[in-house]
């Protein structure tokens, strides 16, 4: 018979984000995970497998408690507010992380989407979640007219996927927030109601 789990599953994934999250997947050994979650390593290898097998699982939580929540609180304001909130949260976060760790998706696409497929795969998923977000708010803000209708919705949702993946890298070097608004201000200037031909 299995013995019951003498840990807290959340607060081990809260404790194994931040150390990869802080160090990236190469630099973080398995030692700095048992430091860090107080697991032995023959725990944390019964409880979660590999050190990938443990990212992969850090990273999923990681995008339930920031995007996901993220788009869910936004989901819940009008189209164009939902957009404005979104970016306000990104650059809030961005600003207000003393270690300039960026977002742990955006340091995934770099560090291991490109020579791992799996990755790859699971990060570009994400990145659609958050292109359909925005998709769905343009649509439905340029059809009760408080978002212009200067593109199609498709094309401005990719515009501001790709905005919102340049704030989150450059915020890891030049935290600053007049450049972090300043590259996110035109992009929503474009939205505005009044640029409808």
């Amino acid at each position: 018979m299995a013995r019951p789990r003498e840990f807290d599953e959340e607060i081990v994934l809260d404790k194994a984000v931040q150390c990869f999250w802080n160090q990236g997947y190469e630099a973080t050994s398995i030692r700095d995970l048992i430091n860090e979650t107080g697991l032995t390593g023959a725990s944390l290898y019964n409880a979660f497998g590999d050190k990938r097998a443990l990212y992969q699982r850090a990273l999923d939580h990681y995008v339930n408690c920031s995007v996901a929540q993220r788009i869910q609180s936004c989901d819940a304001l009008p189209p164009r507010e939902a957009i404005d909130a979104f970016f306000a949260d990104i650059i809030q976060r961005s600003l207000s992380d003393p270690q300039h760790k960026g977002c742990m998706l955006v340091n995934a696409a770099l560090e291991l989407a490109p020579h791992d497929p799996e990755f790859q795969e699971i990060v570009a998923g994400v990145l659609k979640q958050i292109e359909r977000f925005f998709f769905e708010h343009l649509s439905a803000g340029q059809a009760n007219g408080s978002i212009g209708k200067s593109m199609p919705p498709d094309i401005l949702a990719k515009h501001l996927l790709g905005v919102l993946m340049g704030v989150r890298v450059l915020a890891r070097v030049r935290p600053e927030p007049e450049l972090l608004k300043g590259i996110v201000a035109p992009a929503l200037a474009l939205l505005d109601a009044s640029g409808t031909p």
